[in-house]
């Protein structure tokens, strides 16, 4: 389980997050609902250790995560694909997929069958593999950044805004992916503005705002749930 107890985190003055109470149970996965700024990316600094909350607990089970430099917290298993994507452009997609795996470096017969999985998961990315990064589609990108995170072996894997910038058949095609990461045992915390599509896939969701949970609820309750419909799903 990846559990906040009353995490506060800052920004000089400024109170991005204040007192974060969340949990994400193994093999779940939980969505996080809000506007631009509302505190999404920031639970994901605070949980891969590259900004130090100003106070309360992160645990992974029973391991305290906080305090943690962000090389400790990814070998620990908790795994960040950020917004963007922040590929290397020039270099191809096999070697972007192979620097997720620096963390396993000495393994190299793990890191081949993970490389499988991945283009299992993603063939058209095995067609790829020798084309520079930056010459993919906007989807494609997005499947070789989630892939470089598999490749890291994650527990818990923290996707933060994946369907940005997608045409809506992608964001279907990337959705059905983590949904399929997700029932192969991984924990997913998956951040998304697309609360239509995230709500689909989700066990569990919580909506934020001025960095406070406001609600939180099964995929269901929230979809059914007339405030949120208006604010985030639209119908």
């Amino acid at each position: 389980m990846l559990k906040f107890e009353n995490v506060s985190l800052d920004y000089g003055s400024f109170r991005a997050l204040d007192g974060i109470d969340l949990h994400a149970d193994d093999g779940e996965l939980v969505v996080l609902l809000g506007a631009n700024g509302a505190g999404k990316s920031s639970i994901f600094l605070a949980t891969s250790g590259l900004r130090r909350a100003a106070s309360g607990s992160l645990r992974l089970g029973t391991r305290e995560l906080l305090g943690m430099t962000p090389a400790q917290i990814v070998r620990s298993g908790v795994i960040q694909c950020p917004e963007g994507r922040k590929l290397f452009p020039g270099m191809s997609v096999l070697k972007n997929l192979t620097l997720g795996a620096y963390v396993h470096r000495g393994d190299k017969a793990g890191n081949q069958r993970n490389l499988d999985q991945v283009f299992a998961l993603f063939p058209l990315l095995a067609e790829r593999k020798d084309h520079p990064a930056g010459s993919l589609s906007g989807g494609q990108q997005q499947m070789v950044a989630i892939g470089r995170a598999m490749m890291a072996r994650p527990k818990v894997l923290l996707l933060d805004e994946p369907s940005l910038g997608l045409a809506p058949l992608v964001v279907k095609q990337v959705f059905e992916v983590i949904q399929q990461i997700n029932r192969a045992g991984t924990t997913v915390l998956l951040a998304e503005q697309n609360a239509f599509a995230a709500l689909k896939i989700a066990h569990r969701a919580y909506v934020i705002e001025n960095g406070r949970i406001v609600l939180e609820g099964d995929h269901a309750s929230l979809m059914n749930n007339e405030a949120i419909r208006r604010a985030y799903v639209g119908g």
